[in-house]
Order: structure tokens, then C-alpha cells, then sequence
């Protein structure tokens, strides 16, 4: 039961962490922002981008926050899974 949660939770992240770099190559491509799918890419990333959007303004035209935000979801991401392992085993 427990490693069935720990991977469920697992996955969710890793899918975010794709969704979330799907959203960063979008940034460097010309696309159509009206495509399902891209829009579905966007409004699930927006709201965490913005948090650091607020945090980490553009650098010359260079937005970092995504890249940021990135390496901030894989350290929540590690902490979530060695609490869950903690409960668990």
C-alpha cells in the first residue's frame, strides 16, 4: 500500500516536471496559442510560474523563473517522497 502511494505521488511530479519543461521549450518556439493541448500546457504551469514570476524578474529579456521554478519543484518533490517513505517504512 505504502510504495503504491509513494509511486502515485512519484509519477504526479515527474508529469508536472514534463508538463513544466514542455512549457519552457514552448518559450524558445513560434506555436499557436489557441491548440488544446498548448493551452492546457499553460494554464496548468501558469499559476506556478507566477509565484516565481513575483519572485525573479526577467534578466535582459531572459526569464529564469521557469528554470527556477523547475529545480524548486524537484527539491519539493524529494522532500514529499522522503516524508512519505518515513510514514510508510
Amino acid at each position: 500500500m505504502g510504495f503504491t502511494i509513494i509511486r502515485v505521488v512519484n509519477v504526479a511530479f515527474e508529469v508536472y516536471s514534463i508538463i513544466l519543461l514542455a512549457r519552457i521549450l514552448l518559450s524558445w518556439i513560434r506555436h499557436n496559442p489557441y491548440q488544446p493541448v498548448i493551452r492546457f500546457i499553460y494554464e496548468t504551469t501558469e499559476p506556478y510560474l507566477r509565484i516565481f514570476r513575483r519572485i525573479i524578474p526577467p534578466f535582459s529579456q531572459i526569464d529564469f523563473s521557469p528554470i527556477v521554478a523547475f529545480f524548486v519543484l524537484y527539491i519539493i518533490e524529494r522532500i514529499v517522497v522522503n516524508i512519505l517513505v518515513l510514514i510508510f517504512y
